[in-house]
């Protein structure tokens, strides 16, 4: 009994010396320290190695590698071969100035004993306490903001598994090191990885490759985000449309004008439908099916970057549900090639108006007013009782001048996260104030109006309207993507994501939530049908009675 019991004793101490791994465990540990070491080791943050092929190399090695003892092994060459790191005195110092946001911050896997052996686990955290500090050849700094440079470039085609998992792993870094909204995604950014491996050894051709990819972005959460990909375009949503404009309202699609096409052919549909089924799938399975692939700080962020796509088909014509007249009819509509599809020049409006004869209530539309306007606009609209500044659309840089003229005093409006350049994955806090101190500020009631296209600076201008002491905000919630963005390209792919951190003076976060509205108002199907534009119509409402 107790040969048999020191048997089972040695077979098991033999079993956990020589873990074995799986593939997506390896090349999940490979794409950390490879991420980790691009940033943080100093001779390769400073562009000595050609990190792609030593990317490359490792993952032709690890194909021979079986177990944990085996890995580790290589890891401890690797890490041996990039030369001796210096003892960075500077580096234990921190900044006793700075305020750090910390949530992004987790370097917690290079103590994973499950992976790694303490040998490894000790030269990494020496290679984190003695880090890259000054300049780095993989990313540069704007004042405050980040730019990323120096990224080779292998094409938007597949070619091999080891080009695709280097943009993985590319993207997936840049990620945990840049984005300083990490915390916030609906998944784990560490299980996105362990998700996303396995994907990426299957794909077999461009388009798989493009989809993948897209899914990749899209698990990032964040509105800014986009993969702008032709191939992924035109298998996911198609080439042609529908010659329609349509608002969306109530999870349906009114159609507002029947757009001329070069072919002289007339449309069955009219102005005044409302579509609620495209082929087989109501408006809000549409909206849940593009979800996978389209980045979204929200649900109302998902449906402004979609409501565009419904119409959108590879084939001649699309099958249709829609309401007439009190009567739900199925029909089928043509579709056409966009170069068939007849521009029309909009309707020019003005960048700002009074509202009624008495000239008491002003309207400034913010998505077509600039700087140079902002004088002239003022000095028409001072005398007003109310103005109503209409965000949903995206301003043209007016903040600054603007809060000048609008604000009572200097106030703090908003609070930024900047990335720490000197300890990657972690940012640190700073406040930001706007305006003046102004004794002829705007006196009157300063409402504004928003929904799910007020994005990015647009929210920030909605934040910077708050502090004006009669302010009002109206309509639905915003987009939810707050801050500057960083744009690069993944797998040559012009890609993008937020770059600052931004939040309330007290620290209340906007990102994903977005600015949430004093007086909640949708349009719905009924004001469409109408001619009516319910949130405008709720401001003067507001203005006239106080509530």
């Amino acid at each position: 009994m107790r040969k048999i019991s020191l048997f089972i004793l040695f077979f098991f101490s033999l079993h956990f010396s020589a873990q074995s791994l799986s593939e997506t465990q390896k090349l999940e540990s490979l794409c950390k320290v490879w991420g980790f070491l691009k940033y943080y080791h100093p001779r390769v943050a400073k562009g000595e190695f050609d990190w792609d092929q030593q990317l490359f190399q490792k993952i032709e090695q690890l194909e021979h590698i079986q177990d944990k003892n085996q890995l580790n092994e290589l890891y401890s060459k690797w890490i041996s071969s990039l030369g001796k790191v210096e003892e960075c005195k500077k580096c234990s110092k921190e900044d006793k100035k700075k305020v750090y946001f910390l949530r992004n911050f987790d370097l917690n896997w290079i103590g994973n004993e499950e992976i790694f052996t303490q040998e490894v686990s000790q030269k990494l955290l020496f290679i984190q306490k003695n880090r890259n500090s000054g300049s780095s050849h993989y990313f540069g700094k704007g004042g405050k903001k980040v730019y990323f440079k120096n990224e080779n470039s292998y094409g938007s085609q597949f070619t091999s598994k080891e080009i695709g998992l280097l943009e993985l792993f590319r993207y997936w870094n840049l990620v945990e090191y840049f984005f300083p909204y990490k915390y916030q995604t609906d998944q784990n950014w560490n299980d996105v990885l362990t998700e996303m491996i396995p994907k990426f050894l299957n794909i077999n051709n461009d388009e798989s490759y493009h989809l993948a990819l897209a899914e990749l972005v899209a698990k990032i959460d964040d509105s800014h985000a986009f993969l702008y990909s032709p191939t992924f375009n035109a298998h996911q949503y198609g080439r042609r449309k529908v010659p329609v404009e349509y608002i969306y309202a109530e999870g349906k699609l009114m159609v507002t004008k029947i757009i001329k096409n070069k072919l002289n052919e007339e449309t069955f549909l009219k102005a005044g439908d409302v579509i609620y089924d495209v082929n087989g799938r109501t408006i809000p399975q549409m909206v849940n099916s593009f979800g996978k692939y389209i980045p979204a700080s929200n649900s109302w962020g998902k449906i402004s970057k979609v409501k565009h796509l419904f119409l959108f088909s590879n084939n001649d014509s699309i099958a249709l549900k829609i309401e007439r007249n009190g009567q739900n009819l199925a029909v089928t509509a043509k579709t056409y090639l966009l170069k068939d599809i007849v521009r029309e020049t909009p309707t020019v409006q003005p960048k700002w108006k009074f509202l009624d004869e008495s000239k008491k209530t002003g309207y400034v539309n913010m998505g077509s007013i600039e700087k140079s306007d902002l004088n002239d606009m003022y000095r028409d609209l001072k005398t007003t009782t109310s103005i109503i500044f209409d965000l949903r659309n995206y301003p043209k840089q007016t903040i600054f001048p603007l809060s000048k003229l609008i604000l009572p005093e200097k106030s703090i409006y908003y609070q930024f996260n900047f990335p720490e350049t000197e300890y990657l994955s972690k940012f640190y806090s700073a406040k930001s104030s706007i305006g003046r101190k102004n004794p002829d500020y705007y006196k009157g009631n300063v409402v504004v109006l928003v929904n799910e296209n007020t994005q990015s600076q647009a929210e920030t201008t909605a934040m910077m309207f708050k502090q004006h002491p009669k302010a009002k905000v109206i309509g639905s919630n915003t987009s939810g993507a707050n801050g500057d963005v960083i744009r690069f390209k993944i797998a040559d792919l012009d890609t993008c994501f937020t770059g600052l951190g931004a939040y309330y003076p007290d620290g209340r976060e906007t990102q994903r939530i977005g600015i949430i509205p004093d007086i909640v108002i949708k349009p719905t199907i009924t004001g469409i049908k109408e001619g009516k534009d319910e949130v405008l119509e709720r401001a003067l409402n507001y203005i006239k009675t106080g509530f």
